[in-house]
């Protein structure tokens, strides 16, 4: 197999290739090297590439390999496949900057997070960090720090955001699997502009150390090529971690398995606006709604209703911007003064909130949670567009004012469910007449990650997306 092949490959076909000796990770790990040389500097997808560490990783992996084909020894879950961590997740070796020139990057980076120890213990191969705009404020991917992060489908476009360069590196080739994070759809939005397959976990499944500053709207999960590499991440990233404490017991799912189970006799929820979204561009509602019949096609008693609440965007942007004020408070004058104006702008939104109003989104918060715990009795699963645009030029930081509608109007549909902490996963359903990608989403009842795992898979099975063409 040529190089080129190597790097179109999602997670699940490589490990058959390493399985049967067609290829090698240190092939694998070569290739997409050599393609993150010659594309990096069209789409800025990384801040950190650390090629002899990678190709270390990628030459133990192969040793293992052979071991386990000679003998049967053992090999891990995602032994060898080239993968990528978001620029907010602490990986031991490499500087954590979070998009942002306030954070030393000379201190000693010892520590893992969770995800990127389990990854690491799973065999896979780090290739280096993604770009992130500053502290993940915001659902596009640009900052004074890393510069402006490029679509690949049309790098006159944004990837989204705020796990940008993951989206951007898992369309163009650049590693088949990403962890990134997401806070109110920053896995969501990125994999719906670039095509790609985000999930969002149930809140508290993937552990996070530390805890994000803006609280527990914040996942942790897998950006990929494919739904079955999703639950092949699922796996390892799922096991459990002492330093989160509100992480979840652990548990014995096999994501990989009831995986093609398909859909037939699921009742699923139909909300093409969720009641309030006035501004869903007209061929990603035909394409949804296209999608929704391929999903009556295969079985699944689909009813088009919405979930009967009002746009949360104001909780919402309250929490964030109260934890945005946060991590502001503990900057220096000097560290202030050089950061991204989006984000000093949501700092100084979130200064103007009293306790009382922090309370009153909280509780507003636990009741629009409980009103879909309730919902979801009802329905198996809720699907929804994912994004009400397509990608939309890349511009630099501090181009819009960063009010509410200005930071998340245009993705009405993927906050509410941070908010919630349902599970919630994109899929690929189509490309626009400019040839941009759309999403589709997938939202599970509390803990029901494995459904949304099936579903988006039948949807998956029968809608593929092309990828894009670059280089």
């Amino acid at each position: 197999m040529n190089a080129t092949d190597l790097t179109q490959c999602p997670a699940h076909e490589l490990l058959q290739l390493y399985r049967s000796g067609q290829a090698s990770p240190v092939e694998a790990t070569q290739a997409v090297l050599a393609r993150i040389e010659r594309l990096n500097p069209q789409i800025n997808a990384f801040c950190v590439v650390d090629p002899d560490a990678a190709l270390a990783s990628a030459r133990a992996s192969e040793a293992r390999w052979q071991a386990h084909r000679s003998s049967g020894a053992p090999v891990g879950e995602l032994e060898g496949v080239p993968t990528t961590i978001k620029d907010l997740i602490l990986t031991r070796g490499w500087p954590t900057l979070r998009g942002s020139r306030t954070i030393d990057p000379q201190q000693a980076w010892d520590v893992d997070a969770p995800a990127t120890a389990r990854l690491r213990e799973a065999g896979a191969v780090l290739l280096g960090k993604t770009t992130t705009p500053e502290f993940g404020c915001k659902g596009e991917t640009n900052s004074p720090a890393t510069g402006i992060t490029r679509n690949p489908w049309n790098t006159a476009h944004t990837p989204g955001g705020s796990s940008g360069g993951a989206a951007a590196a898992v369309a163009a080739g650049l590693g088949p699997l990403a962890v990134g994070t997401d806070g109110a759809g920053s896995l969501r939005i990125p994999a719906a502009f670039c095509g790609n397959v985000g999930l969002k976990p149930s809140f508290g499944r993937v552990p996070a150390y530390p805890l994000s500053p803006f609280g527990s709207v914040a996942h942790l999960g897998p950006h990929t090529m494919s739904v079955r590499d999703a639950a092949l991440m699922m796996n390892v990233l799922k096991k459990p971690d002492a330093r989160d404490w509100t992480s979840l017991p652990p548990e014995s799912t096999d994501y990989t398995v009831g995986l093609e189970d398909g859909i037939r006799g699921l009742r699923i929820a139909y909300s093409p606006t969720l009641g309030y979204a006035r501004n869903v561009h007209p061929e990603i509602a035909a394409a949804v709604d296209a999608g929704v019949r391929q999903l009556q096609a295969l079985g699944a008693h689909v009813e088009q209703v919405d979930p009967g609440f009002d746009d949360p965007l104001d909780i919402t942007t309250g929490l964030w911007f109260l934890g945005a004020h946060t991590v502001w408070s503990g900057l220096t004058p000097e560290q202030q003064a050089v950061t991204d104006p989006d984000f000093r702008a949501e700092a100084a939104l979130g200064a103007q909130l009293s306790a009382a109003q922090v309370q009153q989104l909280n509780l507003r918060r636990g009741a629009l949670g409980s009103h879909m715990r309730q919902f979801m009795q009802r329905y198996d699963l809720l699907v929804t567009p994912s994004v009400a645009v397509p990608a939309f030029e890349a511009r630099p930081a501090g181009t819009v004012p960063m009010d509410p509608q200005a930071m998340l109007g245009w993705t009405p549909f993927s906050y509410p469910f941070n908010l919630t902490q349902q599970p919630a996963i994109t899929v690929p359903c189509g490309l626009t007449s400019k040839g941009l990608p759309m999403g589709l989403q997938i939202v599970g009842p509390m803990f029901g990650d494995a459904l949304v795992l099936r579903a988006a898979r039948a949807f998956e099975s029968v809608h593929p997306v092309p990828r894009p063409r670059m280089g």
